[in-house]
C-alpha cells in the first residue's frame, strides 16, 4: 500500500496488495505473477487493472471445479 494509513478495498486491490492479502489469507504465498498469469488464464479484473477478491475468489473456485481439483 502506498500509505500506512491506507484502506483496503476488496472491491479494487492493486495485484500487490492483493498478492499480500491472499497470501495471509490463504497461508500460501501468492505472487503478483502468479496472479497476471490467473488473468492471462481469464481471471476478472478491474478496468483499472485493480482485482475484486470476490470475484476472483468465484472465478477460482469454478477453475477448481472445472478442473475436477
Amino acid at each position: 500500500m502506498a500509505e500506512r494509513d491506507a484502506k483496503l478495498n476488496p472491491a479494487g486491490l492493486p495485484l500487490a496488495d492483493a498478492a499480500r492479502l491472499l497470501s495471509a489469507a490463504g497461508g500460501q504465498r501468492i505472487t503478483v505473477d502468479m496472479l497476471a498469469a490467473d488473468r492471462v488464464a481469464g481471471a476478472p479484473a478491474n478496468g483499472d487493472g485493480t482485482l475484486n477478491v470476490v470475484h476472483f475468489a468465484a472465478w477460482l473456485i469454478r477453475e477448481m471445479s472445472s478442473r475436477g481439483d
